[in-house]
């Protein structure tokens, strides 16, 4: 007798939220660019923060932090679309929020969860730090902003996925839902560099900062490299402006 699963098993409940979500972004037309990231002046801020105040900010919060001050800068890009190929409808907000994917054991099983942080145009780094350390240590069985997952989670299959699409396809409601840009990272794990449709107009993906051969002043030096990746939906920008956002993230990375 095998002991093999019985084929056609029921997908568990606690991955409805993330397969919801990628049905709902099939709509979205992405394209990848990359760039490097020399990061040796974030080290250096990192350092010096943790030594003073004992505070060590992730690469994450330094992400959100320029990404959020360079997309106030475009507002073309820090918008979103609905409504179809047919009767397509676009919004553009006066505020910035950045959404943040983690990696999260949700009623024993692990998943991707996002939290939004709000007014990162506005915020400065501890504020952003506190946000994601509160949901990074915090159960998230209890924590208030998971309570729209674990309804999903109870209730019916159609039921769920009209109350998905029904919010998602809002853009009122997508900024506070979905972020107006998305940071997901991969770094801490041997992952140099990956791109990910996050929802939203703007996705930057986080790889792991190494040693890598630089060129400063005509010589060849080794420096902290991160690879930042930068997924833009076409339908509402085009690539020039996303290589400008792209290349602003990275210049306010590297002049920290």
């Amino acid at each position: 007798m095998s002991d093999a699963p019985e084929a056609g098993a029921p997908l568990p409940r606690q991955r409805r939220h993330t397969l919801f979500f990628l049905e709902v972004i099939r709509d979205f037309s992405p394209v990848f660019l990359d760039t490097e990231v020399d990061m040796s002046r974030v080290l250096a801020h990192r350092a010096s923060a943790q030594e003073s105040g004992g505070v060590r900010y992730s690469t994450t919060s330094y992400v959100l932090r320029a990404a959020g001050r360079v997309l106030a800068k475009h507002p073309d890009a820090n918008a979103a679309v609905s409504g179809g190929p047919l009767r397509p409808r676009i919004a553009h907000y006066p505020f910035v929020n950045g959404k943040v994917a983690l990696d999260r054991v949700l009623d024993g099983r692990r998943v991707v969860l996002g939290t939004i942080v709000p007014d990162v145009h506005e915020a400065e780094l501890p504020a952003i730090q506190a946000h994601l350390a509160r949901i990074r240590d915090g159960d998230p069985e209890r924590l208030p902003e998971f309570e729209g997952v674990r309804k999903l989670h109870r209730a019916g299959w159609t039921e769920g996925r009209r109350a998905f699409r029904k919010a998602a396809h809002s853009l009122a409601l997508r900024p506070h839902l979905n972020g107006t840009f998305a940071v997901t990272s991969l770094g801490h794990r041997a992952v140099d560099s990956f791109h990910s449709v996050g929802g939203t107009t703007t996705t930057f993906g986080v790889g792991r900062v190494l040693d890598r051969p630089v060129v400063r002043d005509g010589r060849i030096v080794v420096a902290p490299v991160l690879r930042l990746s930068l997924a833009f939906d076409h339908r509402v920008i085009d690539g020039a402006e996303a290589a400008d956002v792209l290349t602003e993230v990275k210049e306010a990375l590297e002049s920290v």
